[in-house]
């Protein structure tokens, strides 16, 4: 979405009145109409310029998918340490769960997706590898993985997934995880 000069003031009034309020009041009590009376504005210029609630939250929440340090973890265990770890995230965090939800229609969500994944995991696979050249492409593909499970258990709701305990869903990815962060392509 394009804008104006004119119209970026208002956008970071938007933007800075809705980081407060999403931290003040949690996502489900915060409204448009109090984050655009936070803001000085419209609620009108909040749905003109962000969509949705949901669109404004993902661009304005932090995300931190809190890593365990995957270096320290015995290496023939660091995919199932990482499938458990990021389970246990995506279950805890209501956040995550709308990010992901939004990212599946919102460009700049995607973004914030993408940049989540590649700033998050990159790093830790880098030290664990010592290839940083590889980081990026590996981090993807852990991506697929833990990405497609949460969007089936969390979004489509996909009944046999939904169903699984943790300690399932983590024994069928974590080998899969497991040769995306270590083993020779």
């Amino acid at each position: 979405m394009a804008f104006t000069d004119r119209s970026l003031p208002a956008r970071e009034a938007i933007l800075r009145a809705a980081r407060v309020r999403f931290g003040d009041d949690g996502y489900d009590r915060a409204t448009v109409r109090s984050i655009a009376a936070d803001a000085g504005v419209d609620p009108s210029m909040v749905m003109r310029y962000f969509g949705n609630k949901r669109q404004l939250f993902a661009l304005t929440a932090e995300f931190d998918l809190r890593l365990p340090d995957l270096a320290a973890a015995p290496r023939e265990q660091v995919g199932q340490v990482l499938a458990a770890h990021l389970l246990d995230r995506w279950d805890d965090d209501h956040a995550l769960q709308i990010l992901l939800r939004t990212a599946t229609t919102d460009v700049d969500a995607a973004d914030r997706m993408r940049a989540i994944f590649a700033g998050q995991l990159g790093p830790q696979i880098a030290a664990l590898t010592g290839d940083p050249a590889g980081a990026a492409t590996r981090a993807g593909m852990v991506a697929t993985q833990t990405l497609g499970v949460a969007l089936c258990r969390y979004v489509l709701r996909l009944p046999p997934v939904v169903a699984m305990s943790p300690a399932e869903i983590v024994t069928w990815i974590a080998p899969t995880l497991q040769r995306y962060l270590v083993s020779t392509p």
